[in-house]
């Protein structure tokens, strides 16, 4: 999405990256900016229309808000229990509404900092969500193949279109909200029109007639016509008619994926599922005025040429030259998503985030005869355009290698910079030469790829072998290395310096030695740090160890159901560990071969497996997305490292053991640093614990409010551990008060009966707090309260704190404090605890005090308001009137109206010159 940042508009780039969002500079290439998110990855992005904050949503169903300014998160939204598939503000900014795939819609209060409502409807993941600009209205559509209307005043659906025969992937408002199109999956654009009541009525149409429309089924027995009817046969077209219109084929024949216009909603652009995105100019209605003209003449013409009556009504625009094709911009990769702008300076700027991991930025100029889109920017350093497969640590602990299916990175591990790229064939398996001024890459079709990192040039590539090259491990002695294949051989190799083509200096070169034969592909291969054992893992799910010298077969490990696809052996060489894609990891001894013990490791295959240098603790990454340490000698889960999103591919050790990095499906490459804090494991097992509860506790049955039913509404927000303590700090703080009131009893009795007074204890919270008193302190704790919680919180807070709660509120509403938060909780307590509270004589004076304070406290709020709001538009009239100057969005207008005018008289005298 384009964000204004630094008052720019079309320069800045927001962009998702796993949890956080990155804000580039697409004329340097340059990251200005990241929102830092917490764990669960980014599904949404919607900028706000004033340019200030950015709307995310993430893969739990959680929505921050974030300032574009401070780069700060200012607000958090829960009430989705899936992923958030789509986002919208309103015109204003003061509402957001919400899609996600647990198939419900959210409108929520930005400005308040609270949930709305809920609307429930759709069977399927939610694809578009939108707003109307004039009415109070919003539109949303689905994979269910259906659009819905929404009436906001009221929270129901009035309207649901159904002519789509597959999944709606996506939808735009055009022509001032008087079009409609949507998006399929085929390549048709459905158009629709749409009229709302107003127009829908005919205005020189009786009174009697028009009141039918509103009135009764059973007071129209003595109509004529069918068509005065019309209102009442279809009732959603009180609000809202929707006809179609006809179709705009696209040219790309899969689904849509993603459809928008830009902000003035002049240019609609679609991509489906290649690298094409299709951009359409949206003619305005002067601009189709002026074409009607143009066509009538020419009809009038011809009409004049045939001698037939002038053809006064007949002439009409289709579609398709309403919404004309402009381009086709074709991408260097497919498209994932796109945002478009329209710059001051005429030129339409697209910017493009492609499959690979690219930002592209395109440019199309509007003045050209034929408008050909250019790519202005490209941003690609930040990463690989593929799954990185294979990872190494040089052995000075400062640089990574990370190789992937075109190129090999190398990363500066101190500024997180990539410092040189190659590129390469698919790599499977890296390591650094000793020295590490070269790499070696094994690669998918069984070549071995030698590369110098001075100069970043390929030095030379050698057959190694006829398969794929699984596996490339470093002889202890470091004079050679050995490599295992899907040909069924390991082959042994060394390094020697071999002349260059100048003959001058000596290069680096590889030299096969020998080979071992095998009858299964190898997988993996190990050298013992002694290096007088080499364990190969095989395709028949086994482990052979045979001796290096004379290559003689020493030991056998089975018991793996699956093959091994992974294995190390410990820095002293008792202990090999094995990991396996059956999900288990063995810890066998090397002098036996006997299996020390076979752990549960993870939820999908073992990927990969090393030991920490100097100890017998390795590391463990799965398909899980997880990555864990264990204790080979314990046989025990140290702890678990969680960040990752998707299957994590490969990791790697730094030499000295401070190190780990990662690279994962999810396009990230993260480092892990060893602390110096003591790993306390009961302390860990008991945070494993408490995430579980927390978990558990979200995905619990929400608490119902008595007497409403489950309809197409309920309340926006969700039960989350957070809101479960807020409750609780609540119930705390009436606790605290209740002991207070009874102590202070007890206090005034003893005075009473001694005669003096007393010194009263304080309560250390509330001298901490600053000597408040204990009503005070309850209204600190419920101020405290987030105010998109809020709810949640007082649902289930018990029954039995609510009569105190009501207490304080009356007295709190009568200091004239915090009037309007008071009075939401006070209504939604009503509201949900109505039968209690009315059946409780107790209350019967509280409440009615409450109706007193709160009515004449709200008007005085109200007078307070109105008299401000008048206050400030006499100021505006006052300054407009001194310095002639019209404030906020008329003046812009005007002055490009201006502009406009300016141009076409220089344009005319150019002409007359």
């Amino acid at each position: 999405a384009f964000v204004a940042l630094r008052g720019e508009r079309g320069r800045y780039v927001a962009v998702p990256a796993c949890e956080h969002v990155f804000v580039w500079d697409t004329r340097k290439g340059e990251k200005v900016l990241i929102l830092k998110g917490l764990k669960q990855e980014v599904s949404y992005l919607c900028p706000s229309p004033d340019g200030l904050h950015l709307a995310v949503g993430y893969e739990d169903g959680a929505i921050r808000v974030f300032s574009l300014l401070s780069g700060e998160s200012t607000i958090t939204f829960n009430g989705h229990r899936a992923a958030v598939t789509a986002l919208q503000y309103d015109h204003l900014g003061g509402r957001l509404v919400s899609g996600s795939k647990d198939t419900e819609v959210i409108v929520w209060d930005v400005i308040n900092e609270s949930g709305l409502y809920r609307l429930r409807g759709h069977k399927d993941v939610i694809t578009q969500v939108l707003f109307l600009k004039e009415k109070n209205l919003l539109v949303t559509c689905a994979k269910d193949t259906l659009v819905k209307w929404w009436d906001l005043d009221t929270q129901h659906c009035f309207k649901t279109l159904v002519g789509h025969r597959a999944e709606v992937w996506g939808m735009a408002l055009l022509s001032n909200e008087k079009r409609l199109i949507t998006g399929s999956a085929d390549s048709e654009l459905r158009v629709w029109d749409l009229a709302y009541i107003q127009e829908v009525k005919d205005p020189d149409e009786p009174e009697s007639k028009k009141s039918k429309g509103s009135s009764s089924p059973g007071a129209e027995e003595n109509t004529e016509e069918d068509e005065t009817l019309e209102l009442d046969e279809h009732p959603e077209e009180r609000i809202v008619k929707c006809s179609k219109v006809g179709s705009i084929m696209r040219e790309g024949r899969d689904r849509v994926v993603t459809l928008g216009t830009d902000r003035m909603g002049k240019f609609l652009a679609c991509h489906g599922t290649d690298a094409v995105l299709e951009v359409f100019s949206v003619l305005s209605e002067e601009e189709i005025q002026k074409k009607l003209e143009k066509k009538m003449k020419k009809a009038r013409k011809k009409a004049k040429q045939n001698s037939e009556e002038e053809p006064e009504r007949s002439v009409e625009l289709s579609l398709q030259e309403e919404i004309q094709r402009v381009t086709n911009v074709k991408a260097s990769s497919k498209i994932k998503s796109f945002d478009l702008i329209l710059s001051p300076k005429g030129e339409l700027k697209m910017v493009l985030l492609l499959q690979n991991n690219v930002i592209e930025l395109y440019n199309l100029d509007l003045s050209a005869q034929v408008p050909q889109a250019v790519r202005v920017s490209r941003i690609t350093i930040g990463g690989h355009r593929s799954d990185v497969r294979t990872l190494a640590f040089s052995s000075d602990n400062i640089a990574i290698l990370s190789a992937a299916a075109e190129s090999v990175k190398i990363w500066n591990r101190l500024t997180l910079q990539c410092i040189r790229t190659m590129e390469c064939e698919y790599a499977l398996c890296s390591l650094f030469v000793p020295g590490d001024r070269q790499v070696i890459v094994g690669t998918k079709t069984g070549k071995l790829q030698l590369y110098d990192l001075a100069s970043g040039s390929l030095i030379e590539t050698l057959d190694a072998h006829d398969g794929a090259v699984w596996s490339i491990a470093l002889s202890p002695d470091q004079h050679g290395f050995v490599t295992g294949g899907a040909d069924k051989c390991v082959k042994f190799w060394e390094f020697e310096l071999v002349k260059d083509e100048s003959n001058v200096q000596k290069r680096l070169s590889m030299k096969h030695v020998r080979v071992l034969q095998l009858d299964e592909d190898v997988l993996c291969v190990r050298y013992s740090p002694n290096q007088k054992l080499l364990a190969v893992s095989l395709l028949d799910c086994t482990v052979k160890v045979f001796y290096v010298d004379t290559l003689k077969f020493f030991l056998s490990l089975y018991g793996h159901k699956l093959p091994v696809l992974c294995m190390d052996i410990c820095y002293d060489g008792t202990l090999i560990a094995t990991g396996s894609a059956d999900r288990n990891v063995k810890i066998w001894g090397l002098d036996f071969g006997d299996c020390h013990r076979s752990l549960f490791a993870h939820e999908d295959s073992v990927m990969y497996l090393q030991f920490v240098p100097k100890s017998h603790l390795f590391f463990t990454a799965g398909k899980d997305s997880k990555i864990k340490q264990w204790d080979a000698d314990k046989f025990e889960h140290v702890q678990t490292l969680e960040g990752h999103h998707q299957e994590v591919w490969c990791l790697a050790l730094s030499p000295n053991g401070d190190y780990v990095v990662s690279a994962s499906h999810d396009k990230s490459l993260r480092l892990w640093e060893r602390t110096r804090e003591p790993l306390i494991l009961e302390e860990e097992r008991e945070m494993q614990r408490e995430a579980e509860y927390e978990e558990s506790v979200a995905k619990e049955e929400q608490p119902v409010v008595a007497g409403e039913k489950q309809g197409e509404t309920g309340l926006a927000g969700r039960k989350t551990i957070e809101t479960i303590k807020a409750a609780e700090r609540i119930m705390e703080a009436i606790e605290l008060y209740r002991e207070e009131m009874a102590k202070l009893k007890e206090h005034n009795a003893i005075c009473k009966a001694a005669g003096k007074e007393v010194p009263f204890p304080v309560n250390p919270i509330l001298r901490a707090y600053g000597n408040i008193t204990p009503s005070a302190y309850v209204l600190e704790v419920f101020k405290k309260v987030r105010s998109s919680e809020l709810e949640e919180s007082l649902l289930v807070l018990p029954f039995s704190y609510v009569p105190d709660l009501l207490r304080l509120f009356n007295e709190y509403i009568q200091l004239g404090s915090d009037v309007e938060l008071l009075c939401r909780a006070l209504l939604f307590l009503l509201k949900i605890h109505f039968g209690q509270i009315t059946s409780n004589q107790t209350l019967v004076t509280v409440i009615e005090n409450l109706k007193k304070t709160t009515i004449s406290r709200v008007s005085e709020a109200r007078d307070v308001l109105g008299f401000n709001m008048a206050g400030l538009q006499f100021l505006k009239r006052e300054i407009e009137a001194k310095d002639e100057v019209t404030f906020f969005a008329d003046a812009t207008e005007r002055f490009e109206e201006k502009k406009r005018k300016r141009k076409k008289k220089e344009k005319m005298v150019l002409a007359l010159l």
